[in-house]
């Protein structure tokens, strides 16, 4: 499944483990989408993002939450002048869920505009 393939879907509510990703399944989704990274702990994505100023960290942080609120999916958001922190993660099942990598592709895709 490629990025572009990831972008298109929509996330579908889950709850329970059995929604959870295994390890060889958030390996090979993590190659499809640069620059995110498994978090220490192994439940949650990551990726830092660099901007010109607060303006333009703004900017992202409402374009993320305004598809987070469509996707009803939403990140752990860490911000600061020029930087932004983006973690996904899905409490319901205790860890990674396919929506998550869902998610990430279509933030990537935003930037990509």
């Amino acid at each position: 499944m490629t990025a572009t393939d990831l972008a298109t879907q929509h996330c579908q509510p889950m709850k329970g483990k059995q929604h959870a990703l295994d390890a060889k399944k958030v390996t090979a989704l993590l190659q499809q989408l640069p620059g995110w990274q498994l978090s220490d702990d192994k439940l949650a994505i990551i990726k830092d993002f660099k901007f010109d100023d607060f303006r333009h960290t703004l900017g992202f942080i409402n374009a993320v939450g305004f598809m987070a609120n469509h996707e009803d999916h939403h990140p752990d958001i860490e911000a600061g002048y020029g930087h932004c922190q983006l973690l996904w993660s899905t409490h319901d099942v205790g860890g990674l869920s396919l929506n998550d990598f869902i998610c990430a592709a279509r933030v990537d895709q935003l930037l990509a505009r």
